[in-house]
């Protein structure tokens, strides 16, 4: 039975190919039409109700005894191993499992594959048609992020027919980085493929089927549809990966020409910019056996892509979380900040794979760039500068105060003027008096209010009510502009006038 997610698939797509009415598509698929209103509305069906994932209570207990026996299997003999009957006859004698000879021969063909115990089948070359295919995959690799080395994913689509390349970096690749990969490729080929190859990657698979069926994701589902491509699932296990070698082998050439020595950058944003300067770079290369540059094949297959819609796919997901009372949110084993005042209420988070955006209903009152690795925190400073108001001794070693520096968000020159004010006033006014003055950029710009410190600084003025007064002076870009009276005379409208009335009331009367 199909999901809602596939119907709404099979409706847009009928509707773009064969322009069937309304009442055609209800028709041909037994459906209301309001629901093929939705199908065409969106790709991604109204929100139901979420039955969690389905267990397997039978097979469970031993996969781990019949992974190891398996694994064994390596060493001995071809003609002295495990057969799928086998298995399951030792199951029952030796464990007294209470399981089927079926699911147990499921469960060992599947394995074997996994475990490379088939004998490797023999690639045969192809050729591809322009825009006919292209493949995907996520690979490893090291980057010093911050001054630390992590391990970082790389999203990367080839196009089959021209080579060209499509690569970017996430911190993770859960099945946001997955769709995120997808919209950004297609908006840089300018073009969708007519079909994809993937291996069984888990944001796209639930479920490894029979043959080369699969249950899939249905957020997959809906980002296929949206964009009109279809998908096709490699063999699982090494066989599998021969028959997408092409992204395959980019993966490994990208890595050996592009990211050794190690690459540092001081945020992921950085090193996604020297991979899209690597891609141009790799426009001027030829690949083996090829008599032209990747860069003007593709502007020939360029030709044959299938349009990218207006409205991109949104790859976010979302979720809820409750502030704690340090003003964080946990997503994903990480921390984000919020105003303080939000602290003990329950937020939604918008999850991508470059950003965390908070929202409180339909404003959004926190957006950061997502943190690379574990229990990281990201704090803004802005966001304590209520409480620090309160407690002002918290300052000095404040997490947030620690990275505001690391950014450039805290100056030198803040610096000095938090010293000179606490000489002068002692530590707790004078860290109030730099809160109300960290407190301004709220209303005017931070490089108005960094310059008024500096000149405080200098002339010994340090009231914080003056500096403010002085940045005020030196804004370039007021607020509120003033329009010149003549700029309003577009809006003119003539007085009204009753002739039209009276001249109907004289014709009247008799």
């Amino acid at each position: 039975m199909r999901s809602r997610v596939e119907l709404f698939e099979t409706i847009r797509k009928d509707r773009t190919r064969e322009d069937l009415s309304i009442r055609e598509l209800a028709d041909r698929h037994h459906v209301h039409r309001r629901t093929v209103r939705q199908a065409l509305e969106a790709a991604v069906p109204p929100p139901r109700k979420v039955y969690p994932p389905r267990l397997q209570p039978a097979i469970a207990p031993w996969t781990a005894v019949i992974d190891g026996w398996l694994e064994a299997d390596k060493l001995a003999p071809r003609k002295q191993r495990h057969t799928a009957r086998r298995v399951w006859q030792r199951l029952i004698a030796e464990h007294q499992a209470a399981v089927s000879e079926t699911t147990v021969s499921r469960y060992v063909a599947r394995r074997r594959v996994e475990l490379g115990l088939i004998r490797v089948e023999v690639s045969v070359p192809q050729t591809h048609l322009p825009g006919a295919e292209a493949e995907v995959d996520f690979g490893e690799l090291w980057a010093g992020t911050g001054g630390t080395p992590v391990k970082l994913w790389m999203f990367v689509m080839r196009l089959s027919c021209s080579g060209r390349a499509f690569h970017v970096v996430f911190a993770t690749q859960a099945q946001e980085a997955f769709l995120e990969g997808h919209v950004l490729a297609f908006q840089h080929f300018g073009g969708i493929p007519g079909r994809i190859r993937y291996d069984n990657l888990k944001p796209a698979v639930t479920r490894v089927c029979k043959g080369r069926d699969r249950d899939e994701s249905e957020r997959f589902i809906a980002l296929r549809s949206h964009y009109g491509f279809d998908s096709f699932f490699c063999i699982p296990g090494i066989t599998g990966a021969h028959e997408k070698g092409g992204v395959e082998g980019e993966i490994g050439r990208f890595r050996r020409n592009h990211l050794v020595p190690v690459p540092a950058a001081a945020s992921l944003a950085g090193l996604n910019e020297l991979v899209r300067a690597a891609d141009l770079a790799d426009e001027n290369r030829v690949i083996t056996g090829r008599h032209c540059t990747i860069g003007a094949a593709f502007e020939l297959e360029k030709l044959t892509l299938l349009p990218v819609p207006t409205e991109p796919f949104d790859p976010a997901r979302l979720l809820t979380a409750r502030v704690d009372s340090r003003a964080r949110v946990s997503v994903r084993q990480s921390f984000y900040s919020v105003p303080a005042r939000y602290a003990g209420r329950r937020l939604t988070i918008r999850l991508s794979a470059s950003a965390v955006q908070i929202l409180d209903g339909s404003a959004m009152i926190a957006e950061h760039e997502r943190a690379v690795g574990r229990l990281t925190e990201c704090l803004v400073l802005d966001h304590y500068l209520e409480i620090l108001k309160i407690k002002p001794g918290a300052l000095p070693g404040a997490t947030a105060l620690v990275q505001a520096r690391r950014s450039g968000a805290f100056t030198a020159i803040h610096q000095r003027y938090w010293d000179a004010v606490r000489t002068a006033k002692g530590d707790a006014a004078g860290t109030r008096a730099l809160v109300e003055i960290l407190l301004a950029p709220r209303s005017m710009p931070a490089a108005a209010l960094t310059g008024a410190m500096d000149r405080a600084v200098a002339g010994s003025v340090l009231d914080p009510a003056a500096v403010i007064i002085d940045a005020r002076t030196h804004t370039v870009n007021h607020i509120a502009p003033v329009v010149p009276i003549g700029a309003l005379s577009r809006y003119d409208r003539p007085a009204p006038t009753l002739t039209a009335y009276d001249q109907l009331l004289i014709g009247s009367r008799p």
